[in-house]
Parts: structure tokens; sequence; C-alpha cells
């Protein structure tokens, strides 16, 4: 184990002596040791609020409104100092871990490091440069879940494209929760980086929370003027620099040798080369992909071991999206021939990944490939997805959810996937001719996500196809579809009876009069989580048949209902003893007295109340 260390620190050695001269090396190491900083004259601290999103992965609102959108966190504050659910202000699209419980979520990825913790993020864009001194998050309801804060070198609002794109962190944290949900001012100690930047990112995870997170606006304080000068720092190996050549292997012996005499050199691994191969690869599937790559420097057996193909059935390359590359996928393509569980989401935005370097990698990797993350990914256009269809023939996950800059045209070529079975189009510019096509040659689908697609002309005709050809789905996210009616929903659940999902938030056509919700409980006695969000005309006669109906039920939001009343949510809780999470938010006839009465009743169930104060 000595030996592996002293290796590691002979490579940490090498890369250094690559990266700055002896002299700076001895300046910086002294300046570290004294604590000197070389200070520059302090310039006057700018204020400044975001002046655009420019990016994002969830938003509750819709893509034609302002409502709980992203965009509400440009500019000044709308709601601070204000505690409460207001619309006003940014809210994503889920928090808790009931998304994580349900059938259509897919399973997590091995590999994935313990510090990432991130589940959604926001870019935002600041008038001027500057060297960040301070940064300030306006929340205004259930504080707590902002995990990372990251700046970035490159100005958004510049005509150049950019050469180097570098970020930084400038604060992280694991997920909290607060004492309350009550409205405050994060602004937690930042690292001082050593460019001026102009674009922000926070990164979110609403796991702990109880209820939504929501922001109100997002202060950069900063100095035009750098403040000091950054320290030399020792360079860090990590995934875009896995070179493994025969000159740096064969030296790596180099120092541990006793003398010249060669029948003194030390050319076995002790004891560790005696373990079975297979307790070798156990050992190892335990490490994060770049410490993977760190050992596979070290020597010629541990090379072996980390380049094996079975160490790469999943990746995970979401956490290191500010580092991947074209390079880095090269360096990784012969080590991922056996690929099965590809998870790129969040990465390549701004030039870092090419359809050069993608299709590659994808030709090289995507036979065995089975389910493939693309959520956020921007690089992506329409011979991407053609490369997909062609060198993914086994694949059965698809997720493009929130890649907004798709052409319309592109989703044409997913029907050439007729393996799929979870499919999540969220947030994207798929048009009816394609998901119809989609759905004319994809059959044997599970799970569909189609939330927040408005190009989609008419919903009712996809919920027929649905019916006819999907027939063995399970979920069905339909959030905020604007042009779903009562017979489009009767059909497709007379079609898909097992269906265990169903979202129709703010589906505001669909009317409970027409007796729709009753059917849909009759029909889908496998229901386990609805979601009729902001449909005001939900009653009791509709709790009561899902009370009668659908024993398995977990998960129900009915946010917004005038008409629902205590009697039946009580009858509702007594007959579904599986429920977990009831969202009565904004229910008038259920008031806080009401909420803590069924706690007291049902302690094994989250029942949510939103306020405004």
């Amino acid at each position: 184990m000595l030996t592996l260390l002293s290796m590691f620190y002979y490579i940490c050695l090498r890369r250094r002596s690559r990266s700055g001269t002896r002299g700076e090396a001895l300046t910086s190491r002294r300046a570290v040791e004294s604590g000197q900083r070389a200070v520059l004259p302090v310039s006057v601290e700018v204020e400044q609020y975001a002046k655009e999103v420019l990016d994002f992965s969830s938003h509750y609102g819709s893509e034609n409104s302002m409502s709980y959108t992203m965009w509400n966190l440009a500019g000044v504050p709308n709601v601070y100092p204000s505690s409460g659910d207001f619309t006003q202000t940014a809210v994503f699209r889920a928090y808790g871990t009931w998304w994580e419980q349900c059938a259509s979520a897919p399973p997590p990825f091995r590999r994935t490091p313990k510090g990432f913790h991130s589940q959604d993020y926001i870019e935002l864009g600041f008038e001027e440069p500057v060297y960040p001194t301070a940064v300030e998050v306006l929340e205004t309801y259930y504080p707590g879940a902002i995990v990372q804060i990251l700046a970035c070198s490159h100005n958004p609002f510049s005509q150049n494209p950019p050469t180097d794109v570098r970020w930084e962190v400038l604060w992280s944290g694991e997920p909290t929760k607060a004492l309350t949900p009550q409205a405050r001012q994060f602004s937690p100690t930042i690292k001082h980086i050593s460019f001026p930047t102009n674009l922000l990112r926070l990164e979110v995870n609403s796991s702990l929370l109880d209820y939504y997170t929501e922001l109100d606006a997002v202060i950069l304080r900063g100095v035009k003027e750098r403040p000091m000068l950054a320290l030399y720092k020792m360079p860090v190996i990590d995934i875009s620099d896995l070179s493994d050549s025969e000159e740096e292997l064969s030296d790596l012996g180099g120092p541990f040798r006793q003398g010249g005499d060669s029948k003194h050199q030390r050319t076995g691994n002790g004891y560790f080369d005696k373990l079975p191969y297979e307790l070798i690869q156990l050992i190892l599937s335990h490490l994060t992909l770049p410490d993977l790559c760190r050992l596979a420097q070290s020597c010629k057996l541990l090379h072996q071991h980390c380049c094996d193909p079975l160490q790469y059935t999943q990746l995970s390359l979401q956490p290191y999206w500010a580092r991947l590359t074209d390079a880095s996928l090269g360096h990784l393509q012969s080590r991922c021939t056996l690929l099965q569980r590809l998870n790129l989401s969040w990465t390549g935005s701004r030039g870092a990944l090419t359809l050069t370097g993608f299709s590659s990698f994808m030709k090289a990797c995507g036979l065995s490939l089975v389910c493939l993350e693309l959520s956020c990914c921007h690089f992506l256009n329409e011979a991407c997805l053609e490369v997909i269809s062609q060198t993914c023939p086994e694949l059965q996950e698809l997720n493009l959810s929130s890649c907004d800059r798709l052409h319309p045209q592109a989703f044409t070529h997913i029907s050439k996937l007729t393996r799929l079975r979870r499919l999540v189009l969220y947030r994207t510019k798929i048009e009816q001719t394609a998901i119809l096509s989609i759905l004319t040659f994809c059959i044997e689908l599970r799970h569909l996500n189609l939330g927040s697609c408005v190009r989609i002309e008419d919903y009712d005709v996809v919920a027929s196809m649905l019916a006819a050809r999907c027939r063995s789905l399970c979920s069905l996210d339909l959030w905020r579809c604007r042009n779903l009616t009562d017979r489009g929903l009767a059909e497709l659940v007379s079609g898909c009876r097992m269906l265990e999902e169903l979202d129709l938030g703010w589906c505001p056509t669909l009317q409970s009069s027409t007796g729709c919700f009753q059917h849909l409980a009759r029909s889908l006695p496998r229901l386990r989580k609805l979601f009729l969000t902001a449909n005001r005309t939900v009653c009791d006669s509709d709790i009561e048949e899902l009370a009668a109906s659908c024993p398995s039920l977990q998960h129900l939001d009915i946010l917004g209902t005038r008409l629902v009343s205590a009697a039946s949510l009580k009858k509702l809780l007594q007959s579904c003893p599986q429920l977990l999470l009831l969202d009565v938010s904004f229910c008038s006839q259920i008031d806080m007295r009401v909420v803590q009465e069924l706690c007291g009743f049902f302690p094994n169930v989250a029942i949510k109340k939103s306020f405004t104060q």
C-alpha cells in the first residue's frame, strides 16, 4: 500500500513540474507558509442583480407565462422580505424524495461521488464582470436547497465565441433543511477566484425540504480590480487528463530502484497481485471515476485492472460536467466497450462537447447501451439524435429533459429506437407529427414524460394513439398540457389500464362535471400517483371514487380545488393505507386546523398545506 501511495505521489510531482518552474513553486510555497498575499489597490464594491436567466434544468411554471418560472430570478426582488407561496418567485419542479419513490424514477448510477448532491441548476448572467466578494440569494419559501455556487470565466454577453471556459466553485455544502419555511438571505462565505465573472450558476438539492423552495433574486457583489494574486496551486489529476503513455508507465518504478544492479530491482507487486482478479475488480468498483483514472497511472498491473471494460458498464459523467470535453470522451472510449448505462446530463455546454467527439464515442460504445441520460445537453442537434438511433439498437431509456434548443425535426429519429421503454421529453420542442411517429413504432413504452411540451397541438390525438399503441404504459406525465379534454382522457384510461402514475397538473381543459375523474378512478385500479394540480373543479365525489377504486394510491395532489371537504379526505385516508403524500394547498375548505387534525389521525401521511402571508 505504501509503494502504491509513493507511486501516486511521484506522478503528482511529475505533473507539477510540467505546469510551473521550480522558482514559481518555491515562491508559491513560501507565500503559503507565511500567509502572505500580494494585495492590489482595492476598488469600490459593485452590487448587481441578475440581468438575465441563461439556462436552467426545470421549473414549476409554464413556458408561456411568468408564474413560478426561473425567469423571475432576474432583476430586483418581487417578494422579499415577505414569506410564503408567491407566483412571482422562481420554483423548481420537484422537492422531497417523492419523485425518487415512483416507478418512473430510474435507479441511481454507481460511482456517483458522495460530494455530488446537485439535482437542479440555474445559470444567471450579470451586467458587469467582477471579482466576487459575496453572493446573496433571497429565499422566500422553504430555504436550504442550495448546495453549490459556481462562477464562470466566460462572458455570456460577449459576441466572441468562448475559447477556454473555466468554472470555479465559490461555495459548496450538503443539502440542508432550514428550521422554518420563512424567508431568509443566504450569503455563504465564498472563495476568491483569479478571474472576473458575470456568470453564476446555482445548484440545488431539495430532497430534505417539506415543500417547494422559492427564490426571489440573486445579488452578486464584487470589485472590478483584482483584489489579490492567485497562489500557485498543484494541478489536479482528473478525468480530463487520462493519457497512459508507455513512457510514463515504464518510468514509474525508477525512483524506487536500488542502485544500478538489475538483480536488485523490485519488479513485483508484493502480495497484491496474488489476489484473485475478481476480488481486485470488486475493490476497484468502489472508486469514483477520477480515482480510477488516477490509479490507472500508478503501475501496469493496476492500469490493466482500471481499464477493464467491466469497470465501465455504468458511467455517470454528470458530476464532472464542468470539465468534460471531447478529449475526455476520447480517453474513456477504449474502456467503455461494454457500456450499458451512460449519464451525460448537463455536459457539453459552450463548445465543450461537439458532434465529432460525441459521435465517435457513441459509435465505439453504443452497441450495448440500454440507458442514455442527456438532460440539459445543449450541444445536441439533429445529427446527434441520428447517431444515437443508428448506434444504439438496444436502447430502452432516453432522457432529453430540458433539451429546449433541439430543433423539432430532430425528434423524428427517436422513432427508430423501437425498444424504448422510458422516454423523457420534458420542456422540449417536440411537435405532434414527431410524437405520433414515436408512438407508432415504440410500442413497448412503459414510461413517457411529455410535461410542458407546448408545441404539441392536440393532446387528445396523442392520448388516442397511446391508448391504441402503448397499452403497457405504466406512467404518463402530461404536466401543463393545455388542450387535453375529457374525451381524450376517457380514451387514454380505457386503453392504458396498466397506468400507475398519471400527472394531469395544470391541465385547465379537464372538468370534473363531465365525470372524467371518476371514470379515471374506476378504470385505473393500479393507480399509485395522481396529480390534479390547480384543477379547481375536483370535488368530493372524485375523492370518494378514488377512495373506493384505488386502494394502492400513494401520492395525490389536488392543490387549488375549492370543492373538497375534510370528510371526503378522511374517507380517502382510511381507504388508502399506502398514502404517503397529500397536497391540499390553497384548498379553501381545508384550513390548517383540519390539516393538523388529519395529521394526528394519520401520522404516516405527509399532508402539505402551502400558505401566503
